[in-house]
C-alpha cells in the first residue's frame, strides 16, 4: 500500500480539503473531461448533494465550484485572481477556460443545492453536467470528495480506487503491524521505509524539495495567524484569538511563577494559528485535512521551539512518518469528518503528530505505534458538528487539543518500551465501525450537537 506523504499533505486553501478543495479539483478534472470530449459542450451545471450541501455554504463549497469550473486549482491559487474571476462570471455569466469554448454558466441558477438527493457512494457527494446549445445534457458525471482533497469518480469509488495499493514499493505495510514487522526485518526506522518508497516514485532532490516545502507553508500559516486579529468570516462574529495569547506568552517569559501546563497554551496558540488562518480561506497544507490542519505543525513548531536538543533536519522524518501513520488510517479506515465524524479528522491528525513527535524524540518503532494508538484512542467516538457549517466552532479549539494529547500520547510512549494491550491496528477498526454506526447528523451534516445547540444566527 502506497500513499505519498504529498497524498496526505497538501499545499491547499482553507477553509475545508473536502469541501473546498475537493470540489475545486473536481471540477478541473471536469474540465479535463470536456477537453477530452468528442463533441462542443456550450454550459455548465453543478450540484453539490449530501454533507457537501447541507454544510457547503459555510465551508464555501459552492465558490470553490465556481473557481474550479473557471479553472483554479488549491495549490496554484491565487486570491487576487479569484476574486476577479468571480465578479466577472457573476457578471456575464460565463467561464473562460484554455482549450474549452466559453461556457455559459450562471451561479444562481446552474449551482444548486440538493438536499433532497443523497448519492449513495460517499456523505461528499457532486454531480457536474454539460449542456449543448439547446440546454441538454451531453456530460454528466458524479464526483465524490472523500476527505484531505482526495477526489474520485463514481466508476473509480465503485472500482475499489479508494484501496487500491498501487505499484510495487520496498515496503509494502498495509496495517500497523506489517509495518513494525518489516521494521524489524529490516532494521530501518518508520521514516526510511517511508522515504525508500517515496524514492521509487521520484527523485531525492524533488522530495527533499517538496518536505521542504510542506513545512515552510506549514511554518508561514502559523506566523501569519499568531500576526493577524479582527473578526473571521462567516456570520458568527468569532474572533482570532490566536495573536493576543501569544502576544501574553511572549510578555510572560522568563517570569519565575509560570505555572508548567502554559507549555498547552503554547501547543494551543500555534494550532489555533492555523486553523484561524483556514476558517479564513488562507492557504494552509491539509493534515491529513484542513479542519484538523494545525496539529501536526502545532506539534512540529512545539518540538523545535521548546524541546531542547531540537533540529529542523528532523522535521523531514517528522513529516515521514506522520505521512505512514496516516496513510494506514485512511487506507483502513477513514479521515473524513462527512464518513466518520471528527475521530478521523483530528484524532488521525493527533495521532500522526503523535508518530512523528516520537520518531524526533528518538523513540523506536514499537513507541511509535504506541504514541499514534494512544492519540487516536483518546478521539474514538468524537462527533463533527461545526456551528453553522463553519470550519470554527469548535474546530479551532480542538487542533489546539489535539496537539496536546498528541504530544502526550508521544510522552506516555516515551515512558514506555512499546508494549501495550491495544494495537494501533485495533484503533484504527474501531474508529471504522465507530463512524460507521455513528448518526449522519454528527458527520459534518451540521443537524446535531453543537451545530444545533448554539445560537448561529
Amino acid at each position: 500500500m502506497f500513499l505519498s506523504v504529498f497524498d496526505m499533505f497538501k499545499v491547499g486553501i482553507g477553509p475545508s480539503s473536502s469541501h473546498t478543495m475537493g470540489p475545486m479539483v473536481a471540477a478541473a478534472r471536469f474540465l479535463d473531461m470536456l477537453r477530452a470530449a468528442p463533441f462542443t459542450a456550450h454550459g455548465l451545471k453543478a450540484s453539490l448533494h449530501g454533507s457537501l450541501a447541507f454544510t457547503g455554504a459555510g465551508h464555501a463549497t459552492d465558490r470553490a465550484t465556481i473557481l474550479g469550473l473557471a479553472g483554479f486549482l488549491p495549490d496554484t491559487y491565487d486570491e487576487a485572481k479569484a476574486e476577479a474571476a468571480l465578479t466577472a462570471i457573476n457578471a456575464d455569466k460565463e467561464v473562460i477556460n484554455d482549450g474549452l469554448p466559453n461556457l455559459r454558466f450562471d451561479p444562481a441558477a446552474d449551482l444548486i443545492f440538493d438536499y433532497d438527493t443523497r448519492l449513495t457512494g460517499h456523505a461528499n457527494g457532486m454531480r457536474l453536467q454539460a449542456t449543448d446549445a439547446q440546454g441538454d445534457i451531453i456530460l454528466s458525471q458524479v464526483f465524490y470528495s472523500i476527505g484531505g482533497g482526495f477526489v474520485l469518480t463514481e466508476e473509480e469509488l465503485a472500482s475499489g480506487a479508494a484501496t487500491e495499493e498501487g505499484a510495487p514499493v520496498a515496503y509494502p505495510f498495509k496495517s500497523a503491524n506489517e509495518m513494525m514487522e518489516m521494521s524489524a526485518q529490516s532494521g530501518k526506522t518508520i521514516a526510511q521505509m517511508k522515504e525508500a518508497n517515496e524514492l521509487s516514485r521520484r527523485p531525492r532532490a524533488d522530495l527533499e524539495a517538496g518536505l521542504t516545502r510542506l513545512w515552510d507553508v506549514m511554518n508561514d500559516c502559523i506566523d501569519r495567524g499568531l500576526a493577524r486579529d479582527g473578526i473571521l468570516p462567516g456570520g458568527l462574529s468569532v474572533k482570532r484569538r490566536a495573536k493576543n495569547i501569544h502576544e501574553k506568552l511572549l510578555a510572560e517569559r522568563g517570569m519565575n511563577l509560570n505555572a508548567p501546563h502554559t507549555i498547552n497554551d503554547w501547543m494551543s496558540v500555534y494550532a489555533m494559528a492555523v486553523n484561524e488562518e483556514n476558517a479564513a480561506g488562507g492557504q494552509v497544507v491539509t493534515a491529513p485535512t484542513n479542519g484538523a490542519a494545525g496539529v501536526v505543525p502545532a506539534t512540529i513548531r512545539y518540538y523545535l521551539d521548546h524541546v531542547p536538543g531540537a533540529s529542523i533536519g528532523r522535521v523531514p522524518e517528522f513529516l515521514l512518518t506522520a505521512a505512514a501513520i496516516g496513510g494506514l488510517v485512511k487506507f483502513n479506515a477513514s479521515i473524513s469528518g462527512a464518513e466518520a465524524g471528527c475521530q478521523a479528522e483530528v484524532g488521525s491528525a493527533a495521532a500522526m503528530a503523535a508518530a512523528g513527535l516520537t520518531a524526533v524524540l528518538g523513540g523506536t518503532t514499537e513507541q511509535i505505534e504506541n504514541a499514534a494508538e494512544i492519540a487516536l484512542e483518546h478521539h474514538l467516538g468524537m462527533t463533527c458538528d461545526p456551528v453553522r457549517g463553519l470550519v470554527q466552532v469548535p474546530c479551532i479549539e480542538r487542533n489546539g487539543l489535539g496537539a496536546i494529547k498528541a504530544v502526550s500520547a508521544a510522552s506516555l510512549s516515551m515512558r514506555g518500551d512499546g508494549t501495550h494491550l491495544v494495537p494501533l491496528d485495533a484503533a484504527i477498526e474501531t474508529m471504522r465501525q465507530t463512524g460507521a454506526d455513528m448518526s449522519e447528523k454528527y458527520k459534518e451534516t451540521s443537524l446535531g450537537g453543537l451545530a444545533v445547540n448554539i445560537p448561529n444566527c
